[in-house]
């Protein structure tokens, strides 16, 4: 079936429309960075470079770390910002820009996250390495797709619902793993592994109260204290459950690597973080 030009709008350039990469531009394995600027942190370790673009918050860099071909790209903050560039990188490989058809034969990239984070658990130190083995998604980003459930853990949604007396009017979370792929090549005694709940805002949908009170009373008590078949929440931040749910949906390897700046059970945090971060670009390059 044709893709409208409505629904997937390419530049006159043959580029994507929010991305602007053009199909031969993008490396199989991608990291994902938040930040506009951390493009250029991770692509000053690559051993060369083939291309950079810039358009809004995405700016993106393709190139090669010790023989292995490498894009990094921003995403700025939020699901809906991650919900664009999922979108794009799996149709710049899985969709014939010029019959605007799917391929027969679909590619799977490997995209993780590196990012920041705020650790919930006591035992987790600041400068810790996180891995998102299942992340929950607070944002409702995946309950606009009509293949939600296949992904989805449900028993998850229901047990994290009832520990932490979820409110009406609140979106109905939602539970994916991390490509299995993707989870294999970070476990190990560097990382922690655990859940990590992906807030749609930085206050109040993370328990942070400045003069709004947060709907859920002792909402970090109750994530801290939340775990389902062995797995605990063990950080929060904003983007790891779409990356999870859509990685998932499109069949790609994907998952999240995130470095805790703060720890909320301690209440204390390190804004000087970004040498730790560094170590966790080069950390992320060695095992993609």
């Amino acid at each position: 079936m044709r893709i409208a030009e409505s629904e997937l709008i390419l530049n006159p350039d043959g580029s994507v429309f929010h991305l602007h990469l053009r199909p031969e531009e993008l490396a199989p394995q991608v990291i994902l960075v938040g930040d506009p600027s951390r493009v250029g942190m991770v692509s000053s370790l690559f051993d060369s470079i083939e291309c950079h673009k810039e358009n809004r918050e995405f700016f993106s860099t393709t190139g090669s770390y010790k023989g292995k071909r490498i894009s990094v790209l921003s995403t700025g903050i939020g699901t809906d910002n991650v919900d664009i560039v999922m979108t794009e990188l799996d149709a710049l490989v899985n969709i014939d820009f010029n019959t605007r058809e799917e391929k027969a034969g679909k590619t799977r990239l490997n995209i993780l996250r590196i990012g920041t984070c705020g650790a919930v658990q006591p035992d987790i130190p600041l400068g810790a390495f996180i891995f998102s083995e299942i992340s929950i998604g607070c944002d409702g980003l995946l309950g606009w797709y009509e293949e939600r459930d296949k992904v989805a853990l449900k028993d998850y949604e229901e047990a994290f619902m009832a520990h932490c007396g979820w409110k009406d009017g609140l979106t109905w979370p939602y539970f994916v793993k991390a490509g299995e792929e993707m989870t294999a090549r970070f476990r190990g005694s560097e990382t922690f592994f655990g859940m990590t709940l992906s807030a749609p805002g930085f206050y109040g949908p993370q328990g942070r109260q400045v003069r709004l009170h947060p709907a859920i009373p002792s909402m970090l008590e109750k994530f801290e204290s939340f775990s389902c078949e062995g797995h605990r929440i063990t950080n929060i931040e904003m983007e790891s459950s779409a990356i999870a749910g859509l990685g998932a949906l499109l069949g790609h390897n994907a998952g999240t690597l995130c470095c805790a700046i703060a720890n909320r059970h301690h209440k204390n945090a390190n804004p000087d973080y970004k040498a730790r971060v560094r170590e966790m670009a080069v950390f992320a390059l060695e095992r993609l």
